[in-house]
C-alpha cells in the first residue's frame, strides 16, 4: 500500500526498524538521554524561544489539546477559538467541557482567516486564543504571525495546534509569539500514532506551573517536573518515543526543519501540478503544504477513496460529516516521493477511464 493519508503516514526504513526492536525498560539514564535529545530537537525545529520546555504525552494530539485547555485556561478566562473545520471545532468542544468562556470565529470550509475578520475581536477583553494552524479537514493554513500580532496587541495567551503544520509548513514559535505549540507523532514526524508533544514558551511554563488542574494524567506541571530528569510521570509509549528520536535525528542529518519543510512543499507542488489534468478542483484558498483537499467534479469522493483502497493499493484520506461524499484529501507528509504522486495520478486516470470520475 502507498499511504497518502495525513496520519498515520509512511515511515522511513530507519523508523520502521526501531519499531521492530524489543521495547526496553525506560527508567534508565539511557532512555533519559534519548528524551533530552528529543526535547532539544523539538525545541530547535519549532524555533521555540529561549527557556522553552517540551513535554511528551502518551495520547493522541487531541489529548494534548485537552491538556492545553485544562492547564492554561479556566472559567475566569474569555478566549477566541478559530473554528474553520472539524479540528478547530474540537477546541470549541473542549472549552465547553471545561467551562472556559469562548467566542468562536466560524469560517466556511476552505475559507482563510483574514486580518479584518480577526480584528473584529480587537480590544474586547479576551485573555486567550486557540487555533489549529493547519485546519486539516479543509487543508487551510492560517497566518500564525498575523494571529500572533493580534495576540500581542491584546495581551492574549496564544495556543497553536501545529499537529499537521509542524515540519510541513514554516512555523517560528518565537517570531509569532506562541505560548503553546502542539504536535503529534503520526504527522510529519512520520512515526506511529500514540504520542504527542506540547512545547511551552517561558510564559507557557509559568502558566502551567501555577495552574490548579483537577487531573492526574493531564497535569502538565507534573510532566515538566519529570522531564527535568528526562522522564514522564507514568509509563510512556517507549517504542514510539524511540522512533521519534530516530526520526528527529534523520531530519537533523538531512538539513533540519527547513529542509524537511521544503521537501514537503515540493511534494505538494508536484501533486497539485499533476492533478490539474483531471476533473477536480481544489478546496482551500490558502493551502497548507501537508495536505491537498480535492473536490471531484464528477463522482463520489468516498467511492473514489474505496476504489483506490480496494483495487489499486492506495490510501487517500476520506472526509467525514457533510464533506464525506464531496471532498477527499491527499497528504504530502511522510516517506513519499514524486514517483508515488505519479502512481496516484495514474490510478485516478484509470478511474476516469472506468467512468468513476
Amino acid at each position: 500500500m502507498i499511504n497518502f493519508t495525513v496520519g498515520p503516514v509512511m515511515c522511513s526504513e530507519e523508523v520502521c526498524a526501531v519499531g521492530g526492536e524489543q521495547v526496553p525498560y525506560f527508567r534508565t539514564p539511557e532512555f533519559s538521554e534519548i528524551m533530552f535529545e528529543n526535547e532539544s530537537l523539538i525545541l530547535k525545529f519549532s524555533k521555540a524561544p529561549k527557556g522553552s520546555k517540551a513535554v511528551f504525552m502518551t495520547c493522541s494530539s487531541t489529548g494534548s489539546m485537552e491538556a492545553a485547555v485544562m492547564n492554561c485556561f479556566s472559567s475566569r478566562d474569555k478566549v477566541i477559538v478559530i473554528d474553520g473545520g472539524s479540528f478547530g471545532h474540537r477546541f470549541v468542544k473542549l472549552c465547553e467541557i471545561h467551562d472556559v468562556p469562548y467566542d468562536a470565529v466560524t469560517l466556511e470550509p476552505g475559507q482563510s482567516l483574514t486580518k479584518e475578520r480577526l480584528y473584529e475581536y480587537d480590544g474586547s477583553g479576551y485573555t486567550g486564543l486557540l487555533v489549529n494552524i493547519d485546519e486539516t479537514s479543509t487543508g487551510v493554513l492560517y497566518d500564525s504571525e498575523m494571529i500572533g500580532e493580534f495576540c500581542r496587541k491584546n495581551g492574549l495567551f496564544y495556543v497553536c495546534d501545529c499537529v499537521s503544520a509542524f515540519l510541513a509548513d514554516p512555523f517560528d514559535m518565537a517570531r509569532c509569539g506562541a505560548d503553546v505549540m502542539i504536535t503529534g507523532s503520526q504527522k510529519a514526524l512520520a512515526c506511529p500514532p500514540g504520542a504527542s508533544v506540547i512545547v511551552l514558551s517561558p510564559r507557557g511554563v509559568e502558566r502551567v506551573k501555577n495552574a490548579q488542574v483537577r487531573s492526574m494524567y493531564f497535569d502538565l506541571a507534573d510532566s515538566l517536573k519529570n522531564m527535568e530528569r528526562g522522564q514522564t510521570p507514568f509509563t510512556p509509549a517507549v517504542g514510539i518515543l524511540r522512533q521519534i528520536h530516530a526520526r528527529l535525528s534523520e531530519i537533523e542529518r538531512a538539513g533540519g526543519a527547513d529542509a524537511e519543510i521544503a521537501r514537503v512543499a515540493s511534494q505538494a507542488a508536484d501533486f497539485r501540478r499533476k492533478i490539474k489534468e483531471l476533473p477536480f478542483e481544489f478546496v482551500s484558498r490558502s493551502p497548507a503544504n501537508g495536505v491537498t483537499p480535492v473536490h471531484p467534479l464528477h463522482g463520489d469522493a468516498y467511492e473514489i477513496f474505496t476504489e483506490l483502497k480496494d483495487h489499486y493499493g492506495i490510501w487517500i484520506c476520506p472526509n467525514g460529516g457533510e464533506m464525506k461524499n464531496t471532498v477527499f484529501r491527499v497528504g504530502h507528509i511522510g516517506c513519499l516521493t514524486h514517483e508515488d504522486n505519479t502512481t496516484l495520478i495514474n490510478a485516478l486516470r484509470d478511474l476516469q477511464l472506468r467512468g468513476k470520475l
